[in-house]
């Protein structure tokens, strides 16, 4: 018999606190893995933001099964349709074991050139490069560990995710300063040791996850389900992630011509976007928990076909997030002077950072509306409009005007800043339009029919 317990109507805020704590402690081992690397050198805290750019752009392509895996489940679950949702599960673990160890093998192979793909300054392609490198397990590992958590969440286990990642990071912010600064006599490995203590906290949130599947959840995966690709059941996932997944590329593209042209600034440029992009991360995070558990409670009410439950459901969502991020992007405004210095003690970086923080309180409330609006159009199953309608902006704004403010125009970072602030509002504004005016409303009702149809 499953352990599981579905409540009739899942609830935003009992799903949107442990997430939200979770992603803080994301961000916090960033934070401190940043600081750490700061400490050694702002090259070296360059190098750090410059691999894990390049790891992020990488993960995108595990979003082709990732952004679609909790749609599928909600609203297979909502159906009542258990049985199925187990096997979209198993279905999702095999194909993560071959998208996570393509990227692996992209980033232990192809570091050099994807590290000059950005523009790495002189003084921090040799730090960089051998950190990538030892990073690259973790990506198959990620994989592995955000398929197994999605499906947890969709089951609603949202607190036995919690748990696993307090585990996980807090055996990282055990390792990472030892392995880095030493010890005693013992002077530490520098960036390598940061690597070496993601990795090993990695392997111990997989041992938790499959005991949870098999204790939660009652699913014990078959030696065959870790490689082998269902097609029926990851084509279901692969119709909202596949657009899912573009999207992110296109995010991911023109990203990369953003950090691109603060490398082209220097290694204090370089170093001034990547500590004040940890900063900034903590502010984002109530909206991206808000978004994240919007699609989980409207995949589950897709699936049960409450539709106009759904729309209220986004709407209150959307009204919370903006209120928090304006509050939140205000106070690390103000706090930004101090908490800069945490990274550096260079005071021309903290000057510039500081200034880039008030960008962020016009910033966060555009980002707001497509962190929440975006996943609950992907969970009603209106994938495709969020692609075409967000490609255009994310090339053209926010990487044309980054290169265009920041590098031609010569306003350096704040052009940056500018060209990410204007890029989200556009997104933002029409997702919402989508979203208000229920044009999403004739996929929400396929879905469902599809799900009757069995």
């Amino acid at each position: 018999m499953y352990r599981l317990a579905m409540p009739r109507q899942p609830r935003l805020f009992a799903l949107a606190w442990p997430l939200f704590v979770e992603l803080l402690l994301g961000i916090a081992v960033g934070i401190v893995g940043t600081a750490l690397a700061g400490h050694l050198s702002d090259a070296a805290g360059a190098a750090f933001a410059l691999a894990n750019n390049v790891l992020g752009m990488l993960f995108i392509l595990f979003r082709i099964v990732g952004a679609g895996v909790g749609v599928v489940l909600t609203q297979n679950l909502g159906a009542g349709r258990r049985a199925a949702a187990d096997a979209v599960a198993c279905a999702v673990l095999g194909a993560s074991t071959w998208i996570g160890g393509l990227a692996a093998l992209l980033a232990l192979l192809g570091a050099a050139p994807l590290l000059r793909l950005l523009n790495a300054p002189a003084g921090v392609l040799p730090l960089a490069l051998p950190l990538l490198q030892l990073l690259a397990p973790a990506l198959l590992l990620d994989a592995w560990n955000a398929s197994m958590a999605g499906v947890m969440r969709a089951h609603l286990r949202a607190r036995d995710t919690l748990a696993v990642m307090v585990a996980m990071h807090g055996t990282h912010l055990l390792l990472a300063p030892l392995l880095m600064l030493g010890l005693g006599s013992w002077g530490g490995l520098g960036l390598p040791g940061y690597a070496l203590a993601l990795v090993a906290a990695r392997l111990l949130a997989l041992v938790l996850h499959r005991a949870l599947w098999r204790r939660r959840l009652g699913l014990v995966p078959r030696a065959a389900d870790w490689w082998r690709l269902r097609r029926t059941e990851l084509a279901a996932v692969a119709h909202i992630g596949l657009p899912g997944a573009a999207e992110n590329i296109a995010y991911r593209l023109a990203a990369m011509v953003s950090v691109a042209v603060a490398g082209s600034l220097g290694t204090r440029a370089l170093a001034t976007q990547a500590y004040t992009q940890q900063v900034i991360s903590v502010g984002l995070l109530f909206g991206l928990a808000t978004g994240l558990s919007a699609e989980t409670v409207v995949g589950h009410l897709i699936g049960a076909g409450r539709l106009h439950q759904a729309h209220r459901v986004v709407r209150r969502a959307l009204a919370r997030g903006l209120a928090v991020s304006v509050v939140m992007a205000g106070t690390a405004a103000l706090a930004g002077p101090w908490v800069l210095r945490i990274f550096t003690t260079d005071a021309r970086i903290v000057a510039a950072g500081s200034v880039l923080l008030w960008w962020t309180v016009l910033l966060e409330p555009g980002r707001t509306f497509n962190l929440v609006v975006i996943n609950a159009l992907r969970a009603a199953g209106d994938a495709r409009y969020p692609v075409l309608a967000g490609a255009a902006s994310m090339l053209v704004v926010l990487a044309g005007g980054s290169w265009l403010l920041g590098s031609h125009l010569g306003l350096g970072l704040v052009g940056v800043w500018i060209a990410y602030a204007a890029d989200e509002w556009l997104r933002g504004l029409l997702m919402w339009r989508r979203w208000a005016t229920l044009a999403w409303v004739p996929q929400a009702r396929a879905s469902r029919r599809r799900l009757a149809r069995g």
